[in-house]
């Protein structure tokens, strides 16, 4: 957990070093999110991003009672040429964690498509994303709506053999630049392990963003591919 504080703070120091006068300065995202699960303890995270042009920094710290906690650190740089966007990333967590992913967006904004990979060293970490990290990613999408962006795309277990599966609705509107609404509808099945029964279960979440503030609402079924279902509240703050 030093460690990876020492990383981000040396990180943070690098953006503090930087140039007053550029004029695309480092944008900051401070979130603070509330997990209540039906059969596991309350929990809670805090997550600090920065973001310039094609980077991004992220700190984060997982806590769920005197049961488990985890803090992690990340990067992803987003690599832009002719109708392609490739965005390759790597966290480091507390408890020996590696994950890393690559991902692509391909095609223009009538229609894209929607290519990734993801691959862990399989050590304990809770996952925060909801779907497989050791799973492929592919789908499709279009801006042709006006002020919108829909897309549809499955994430699939391509390792383990858990047969986790989850596809995703996801429609982003902006109503103006300082206002915008994020729906994300899912559904999964899957086992939590290679022996374990199969579950399936759905999920929502909504998002909406305010000038320099947003607000997040999730429901889901079985969560992490667990028993539990989870109710999570986030809110956070753009500076």
């Amino acid at each position: 957990m030093k460690l990876l504080i020492a990383i981000f703070l040396a990180c943070a120091t690098t953006l503090a070093l930087a140039d007053a006068s550029d004029p695309d300065p480092w944008a900051f995202k401070l979130s603070s999110s509330y997990y209540a699960s039906s059969q596991q303890l309350a929990a809670t995270d805090v997550n600090l991003r920065a973001k310039r042009e094609s980077e991004t920094f992220w700190l984060g710290h997982y806590q769920r009672g005197s049961e488990f906690e985890q803090t992690r650190v990340g990067y992803e740089h987003a690599i832009e040429f002719a109708n392609v966007q490739i965005v390759p990333s790597l966290q480091l967590a507390s408890k020996g964690f590696i994950g890393g992913s690559l991902n692509a967006q391909v095609g223009n904004d009538s229609v894209y498509g929607i290519v990734g990979l993801g691959r862990t060293n399989l050590k304990d970490y809770y996952n925060l994303n909801f779907d497989p990290n050791d799973a492929v990613t592919f789908g499709m999408g279009t801006k042709r709506i006006p002020g919108a962006d829909f897309s549809i795309f499955t994430v699939q277990d391509n390792r383990l053999g858990t047969g986790q599966t989850v596809i995703h609705a996801l429609w982003r509107q902006n109503f103006d630049r300082q206002r915008r609404l994020t729906v994300d509808v899912s559904h999964k099945r899957g086992r939590p392990d290679e022996t374990a029964p199969s579950v399936a279960g759905n999920a929502v979440s909504v998002t909406l963003d305010e000038r320099d503030v947003f607000v997040r609402l999730a429901r889901e079924q079985k969560a992490n591919f667990l028993a539990s279902d989870q109710t999570r509240l986030s809110f956070g703050l753009r500076f």
